[in-house]
């Protein structure tokens, strides 16, 4: 295992070797019992966060905010561009370089992708993609990743099913790119039509040893996975709302379906219609352990970044 993180910035799952991962999420591990307030640290005393949320947000924003604190250190910043001086006219690059004298990291997140690289590439402290339109997600990549590690016990010989939105869905996006680092997966990709996975993606997971197959319903894999990741259709993502309520709707899972099954249920959340209420006093629902494995995790990204990276 490797002994020191490589990376400053965390723009991408691309820019990640399978060591980078196994090397955050065994120190996710060590740092439970601080996310969970059963221990005290003082690690990251005397540090500042720079949360810059151009794109509103709730759990991602308000996780690494509790990991920074959990870690004894502080955050500032803003959580919509109209409470920035942005709204004023004052450009992306100016703002980083003002939160660069602030803060020993930040946190971007920003509806267009390439926003989190461009700021990288500007400032001199770690960067942290905190979701980039149609892009990326890696740190939420990560914490599936560590949830599906502690919940199913392995990585490789993975079988999991990527619902819903596959084309605009970015959780699925680098989750996808995540999984080509392991050996012996098979993707299962449901979505309609309208939001296949992209391409791109296709292409890069074709370059691994993934074994992939897109199909049209739940129905025709739910024997087969350990992992049911369930995405929303995102409405803010259509241009012609008529076009979102024609899939709005296209696959729920609910309690019926999973009786018998051997599998987890995730969902990078906010959930809408696309997991039942019925689902979620059952031993299959993991999206809200998947969404309480953000603090550790982000704690880990944040522990190793800053300490690796000092001002």
């Amino acid at each position: 295992m490797i002994r020191i993180f490589r990376l400053k910035n965390i723009i991408s799952i691309k820019d990640f070797e399978r060591e980078d991962i196994e090397y955050i999420l065994n120190e996710a591990y060590k740092l439970e019992n601080i996310a969970k307030s059963k221990e005290v640290s003082e690690d990251l005393k005397g540090k500042l966060l720079g949360l810059m949320f151009f794109e509103p947000s709730t759990r991602t924003k308000m996780s690494f905010e509790t990991a920074m604190k959990r870690l004894g250190g502080d955050c500032i910043g803003f959580e919509n561009s109209g409470s920035s001086s942005v709204s004023k006219g004052e450009s992306i690059a100016d703002t980083a370089k003002m939160f660069e004298g602030y803060s020993d990291a930040l946190v971007i997140r920003h509806e267009l992708e390439g926003v989190s690289k461009f700021i990288s590439d500007i400032v001199d402290v770690p960067v942290i993609n905190a979701g980039d339109g149609a892009g990326q997600h890696p740190t939420q990549t990560l914490l599936d990743l560590y949830t599906i590690k502690n919940e199913i016990g392995h990585i490789d010989d993975l079988k999991i099913a990527l619902i819903g939105d596959l084309k605009f869905g970015r959780t699925v996006h680098s989750l996808s790119n995540a999984l080509g680092f392991f050996d012996n997966v098979k993707i299962y990709l449901v979505s309609p039509p309208e939001l296949r996975m992209p391409q791109e993606i296709l292409h890069d997971l074709d370059k691994t040893s993934v074994e992939y197959e897109e199909v049209n319903t739940i129905e025709e894999i739910i024997d087969d996975v350990e992992v049911l990741y369930v995405t929303r259709i995102q409405k803010e993502r259509f241009g012609d709302i008529n076009d979102y309520l024609k899939i709005k709707g296209a696959y729920i899972v609910n309690k019926k379906m999973l009786e018998g099954k051997d599998l987890i249920v995730m969902h990078p959340l906010p959930r809408i219609d696309e997991i039942a209420d019925d689902v979620d006093n059952t031993k299959y629902n993991k999206y809200f352990t998947q969404a309480a494995n953000a603090v550790p995790v982000r704690m880990a990204i944040l522990k190793t970044l800053i300490e690796n990276n000092p001002k």
